[in-house]
């Protein structure tokens, strides 16, 4: 018997997933750093193309921090950070708009299209799609212990999503292409974390799914084994009893946010592993951390 995998059977093992998913909406998010090289970038707009071709409504939100610093370096604009948080005054947040709503969101938008989907790239600013606000954090001074504001410039985090464009879209088989600038109820744009906009948006849809596609494969037990599954109840012992710590933490709690919002199901897996996405939704074993209330 060959080891090769049997196509057939694949298919076969895969059709109770595709009726479970069919005409359901996946939110997806496309990271900076999982965009990776081109081949890895094409492989993703195939595997979107795919997911709207078999009954899916995909609906993707990317970032793009590598290219956002890529360019900034390009223009010679220097980046101040306070408390590790990078500040965005007005010459950075056009930087940041014609970065995330232009070159990297055509390309994700046309390497979708390019697989044989009708792919659409706006950003949160259309249609008044990503109502946003000024973000507000706070920090306690080690010196003083006073508690203070921080002002991180035009940051800004989602105040009410308006869903009529995105179902206008999908209700014509179109996939949105979603760039995470949003826009105040003065009309000043924000900057808007990537994987903050795409849990408002699947809560504000009603997602079956939320996808954030990362450089690492889901959330990891003490010992450093993936774990496929957990409550959010176990998320938040996690961070408790810190083995889920650092850069995992922002991540796991936007998934809490989109699951309270309404979201079926959210899922942190690595996005540099080929077809994470079809391997999440159409098999078994799956391929990240799925999170569940």
């Amino acid at each position: 018997m060959s080891d090769v995998p049997d196509p057939m059977q694949s298919l076969a093992g895969a059709l109770p997933y595709l009726k479970r998913y069919d005409d359901q909406i996946i939110v997806v998010k496309y990271g900076g750093h999982a965009m990776g090289e081109e081949e890895t970038a094409l492989r993703f707009g195939r595997d979107i193309a795919l997911l709207e071709q078999v009954g899916v409504n995909p609906v993707v939100v990317h970032g793009g921090g590598p290219q956002i610093n890529a360019m900034l370096k390009r223009l010679n604009v220097k980046s101040t950070f306070v408390q590790g948080l990078r500040v965005t005054d007005a010459e950075m947040l056009d930087v940041v708009e014609m970065v995330l709503a232009g070159p990297v969101n055509k390309q994700v938008a046309e390497s979708i299209t390019r697989a044989g989907a009708l792919a659409v790239g706006i950003s949160g600013k259309d249609g008044g799609l990503v109502r946003a606000r000024k973000l507000s954090r706070t920090y306690r001074d080690p010196g003083s212990n006073i508690e203070q504001v921080l002002d991180l410039g035009f940051v800004g985090e989602p105040e009410s999503i308006d869903t009529r464009v995105l179902k206008l879209l999908i209700g014509a088989d179109i996939v949105p292409v979603i760039a995470p600038v949003g826009v105040g109820a003065d009309g000043q744009t924000y900057n808007i974390n990537a994987d903050t906009v795409a849990g408002a948006i699947a809560g504000a849809l009603g997602a079956e799914r939320m996808l954030m596609l990362t450089d690492v494969p889901g959330v990891l037990d003490a010992s450093g084994k993936l774990i496929p599954e957990m409550s959010v109840a176990e998320v938040k012992k996690g961070i408790q009893a810190g083995w889920i710590s650092g850069g995992m933490i922002p991540k796991v709690e936007t998934c809490i946010y989109a699951v309270e919002q309404g979201v079926k199901g959210a899922v942190i897996l690595d996005g540099r592993v080929p077809h994470a996405v079809l391997r999440e939704l159409f098999t078994k074993a799956g391929a990240g951390t799925l999170i569940k209330a």
